[in-house]
């Protein structure tokens, strides 16, 4: 299986989309697939077995989802991309996330993102790329400053999270406010 990928200073950016993960977890061993997912316990591979079997994609939403590999030592240490794609609105939203704390405050993040967001407005062809962030998610925080995406709500008790309901900051950035265009 031949993935699309990107590639920065220390990362390669390699590309899944819904098509793929069919193709993995129809044709490999459990074991196989925790090796090409970057599954360091049986509770990673279980969570994405679920999200698997319950559908990642619907007949008007996709995604396209990049595993963040750090180059050197082929360790994949994290995963951003779009989610909740909807490709007929030109809009999706963004998510990322590292694996371990040791990657975090390193620059891993917006090296990724450099590339993820303009993939986005200039291959995907978004218009409109969306965020939801904690307000207590300082990193995500100063990701969304210095993306320049714009802050433009609040939902109350939009996402449960460490055993309660939280909110969401809602920031979007648009292809003609963006440095992409």
């Amino acid at each position: 299986m031949e993935l699309e990928t990107l590639e920065t200073n220390r990362l390669i950016l390699k590309k899944f989309t819904p098509k793929d993960f069919n193709t993995i977890f129809e044709n490999n061993s459990v074991t196989k697939i925790r090796e090409i997912l970057g599954h360091d316990t049986e509770e990673e591979y279980r969570r994405e077995k679920e999200k698997y079997e319950g559908g990642y994609a619907t007949y008007n939403r996709s995604f396209a989802y990049f595993q963040l590999i750090e180059k050197g030592i082929n360790k994949i240490i994290g995963g951003a991309g779009f989610h909740n794609w909807y490709s007929g609105h030109r809009r999706a939203e963004l998510g990322y996330a590292l694996k371990n704390d040791s990657c975090k405050r390193l620059g891993y993040m917006t090296e990724a993102l450099e590339h993820i967001i303009p993939y986005g407005f200039n291959i995907m062809d978004l218009n409109r790329i969306e965020a939801y962030v904690g307000p207590d998610n300082r990193a995500s925080l100063r990701l969304m400053e210095k993306f320049h995406f714009t802050q433009e709500g609040l939902l109350k008790e939009h996402y449960f999270w460490e055993g309660k309901m939280d909110d969401s900051l809602v920031f979007g950035l648009l292809r003609k406010d963006s440095v992409y265009e």
